[in-house]
Formats: structure tokens, sequence, C-alpha cells
């Protein structure tokens, strides 16, 4: 917390492993790590040793409960400093550990966040921390019992969270009726696909884009044919069983997670066996990280890679049927048969003239405002589609005025 000078210069990930490592194996230990912590945060004037000691608190509280004899205790030294930032928090992270078998393993990542932190700069600093080659393009999400929110990375990150859990609070309150806990998580993820090439920044590939893609490509959502279906899918077994060759009589067994859901019936389980095993032995000597980055490649191919996908009923076009299937890209936003997968319709972000969104629909003006087509939706995500084309646009721009900011230049 910063009271007494330490010894030797530590990482905040080093402080919290001595901190809290011990008690997630010593269960006896773990009133003496919230004793400690609530006894240096009383009458402690330091106010950046307070702070340091709320997020200790913060993170103790999501690891593991004290005992029942010390439960109220905490319960009233959080409930006595409501004004706090972090005291609420702390009170819904230790009802969830209440509820839940205690982590066995201390905080893998910390990353400081105060008062006075913006979304931008908690952005800034765990794209540091995790060594990628940019921040741009990612963003904080924050996901409540409905809805997973991306903040404004103007805004400071506590004032987000403030407004995000009291706008879910009063929403609850009138649906149900009485007092309401919110819970929450908070993700960091990349949001806007652009300048993004496999390979190129590989620890963006492992942590962020493997993990973002491989869930929309089972879902079916991307053409592909069937020997790139094979290939793939030798690298997903390969992730899956991590290189262990001994495993291949279990992919019958396994084909959801490596087969997209849609395609499944397209060759009986024997038949896609035998070719992926065929896949997986031509490309013997490849590493898990190394499948990872060729899935990605892999995908990269095709026009819908990094596209965020929508299943919304429409009432605009007679041609099209019921339910289409929004993609959103740095393209612009496609239309697109659920169940041929046929492109219906593409409109470039400069021809969407105007949209909105509420809770149940989206709207859009394709064209001039004046003589454009409107294009109506029923959908209850359409706040995420509004926020993701409103997203683009605005890097668009940006980049706009930054090109004549340095044409002007030149031109001095």
């Amino acid at each position: 917390m910063g009271d007494y000078p330490a010894k030797q210069m530590q990482s905040p990930l080093d402080h919290t492993d001595q901190i809290f490592g011990p008690a997630t194996k010593h269960e006896e230990l773990r009133d003496e790590i919230y004793g400690q912590i609530m006894k240096q945060m009383t009458s402690n004037n330091n106010r950046l040793s307070v702070e340091h000691g709320w997020q200790l608190l913060w993170l103790c509280c999501g690891l593991f409960p004290p005992s029942q004899s010390l439960l109220k205790h905490t319960q009233r030294f959080l409930e006595s400093r409501r004004r706090e930032p972090l005291a609420s928090d702390c009170l819904q992270r230790l009802q969830s550990s209440l509820r839940m078998e205690p982590r066995k393993l201390p905080p893998h990542q910390v990353f400081e966040v105060g008062t006075n932190t913006r979304i931008r700069d908690l952005i800034q600093n765990i794209s540091k921390k995790l060594d990628l080659a940019s921040a741009d393009g990612f963003s904080i999400f924050v996901k409540t019992h409905d809805k997973v929110l991306s903040l404004t990375d103007t805004d400071y990150f506590f004032d987000s969270l403030r407004q995000i859990t009291d706008w879910s609070k009063k929403a609850k309150r009138i649906k149900d009726g009485g007092p309401v806990n919110i819970q929450y998580n908070v993700f960091f993820m990349r949001k806007l696909w652009f300048n993004v090439i496999p390979g190129r920044d590989t620890e963006a590939d492992l942590i962020f884009h493997f993990p973002q893609e491989l869930p929309k490509y089972l879902r079916g959502y991307h053409v592909s044919t069937k020997e790139e279906m094979i290939n793939i899918a030798a690298l997903l077994f390969r992730i899956s069983v991590n290189n262990d060759k001994t495993q291949l009589v279990m992919i019958p067994k396994m084909l959801k997670e490596l087969v997209p859901g849609d395609q499944l019936k397209a060759m009986s389980e024997n038949e896609w066996k035998k070719t992926i095993t065929a896949a997986y032995n031509k490309q013997a000597g490849m590493t898990v990280e190394e499948a990872k980055v060729a899935f990605l490649k892999a995908v990269f191919r095709w026009p819908t890679f990094g596209c965020a996908f929508f299943e919304v009923k429409q009432t605009s076009e007679e041609k099209f049927p019921d339910i289409v299937r929004i993609a959103i890209s740095k393209q612009g936003l496609t239309i697109i048969h659920p169940k041929t997968k046929e492109v219906l319709a593409n409109h470039p972000f400069n021809r969407i003239a105007n949209w909105c969104s509420g809770s149940t629909y989206f709207h859009m003006t394709i064209g001039s405002l004046v003589r454009g087509t409107k294009f109506l939706c029923e959908t209850s995500l359409g706040y995420k589609m509004d926020d993701l084309i409103t997203s683009y646009v605005n890097m668009y721009l940006r980049e706009r005025k930054a090109a004549q900011t340095r044409n002007q230049r030149f031109d001095l």
C-alpha cells in the first residue's frame, strides 16, 4: 500500500502473489488478510495508501470471503464507506464469493485504476502490459445481467461503471420491485477490426483474435469449402488436445468443437475422422501457437473475417426473408441470408445516411436523408449495432481529419 518503503522493487503482480497466494491455499490465512487490509485503511491519512488498500480489498472480495465470524465486521466496514468508489463493488463481489467456491489461484494480472483514470488510459496500460503492438481497435466492455456495453474512451472508468450500474439498478427495480444488487464483469477485447493481419502481432492473435473469431466460425457464420473446413478442423483438434496424437480416436465426439454447426452432417463421423486425421498428419511439427495463427490466416481470407454478426427480424424488404443476418465490419453493413449465406445487400458506411436504435429496434436510412430507403429491424441488440457503426464511422472521420492535417502541413 506504500506506507513503508519496500526492501526491493517488485511489480504489482509480485505483491498480489505474495499477499493472496498462500491464502488461496490455506483457508485459515484469509481472515488475517481481510483484517490487515481493513486495519491499515482505518485512520490512514495517506490517500494513495488508502486507494491501494481499496484495490487490494476489491481483489480480496472476489477471491474468497472471510469466515462467518469476520463477515459482519467486513460488511459493516464496507457499508460505512459507501462514498468510496469501490465500496459498493466490494460488497457485490463479496456477495458473489459467498455463493461460489473460492478461487484457487491469486489474480494473474493487476491493472491500477485511480479515480482520475480514463478508459483510454486503461486501454493503453493493458495493451502495454500485454505487449500488444498497438492499442488501436481495442475497447473495454461491461457485461451486466442483460447487456454488454462498450465504454467511451474519453470517460472516467469509475464514472462509466457508476452510470451503467445505476441505470441497470433502476431498470431492474422497475421490473422486479424492491432493492437490487447489480453484478457485472469487465472485459478487454478487440472491438474494431481494422489493420488486423494475422501473424503481424502474435500476442494479440493468441490472446484476443483467436478466442474472439473461433465462436463465430463454429456458429457457421462464414462461407467455406469442404477442404478449408477439414484443414481448420485439424488445426482446432491440434489446439484442443495440445498435440496429443493419441486423441485422434476422439475426433467423432469432438466434432462440435472442430466443425461449423451447420456443416456437421456434410460428411459421416467416420469420414470427418479420416479426413481430419490426414490433414493433421500433413501439419506435423506445428505448435499449438502456430496452429492458432494458421486458423486466423485461413479465416482472414474470407470477407466476413472480423465481422460482428446479428440475427434480426426485418420488416422493410419483401424480397428478403423475415429473419436476416447482419454483419458489421470495417467495410460497412452487409445483409446476409441466414440459411444460404447469400449476400442480399452491401451498404458501405458512406451510404448509411442515418441510424438509430431502441430497446427493441434498429433503424437506418440508406442513401440520402430525403430520398433514402429505410431499413427497419426488430432486435434487442440494436444498441450494439448502433454503437459499432458509430465507432467505425468515427474512426474513419478521425483518419480523414488526420490526413487533411498532414496534407496542410505538406502544402505549407
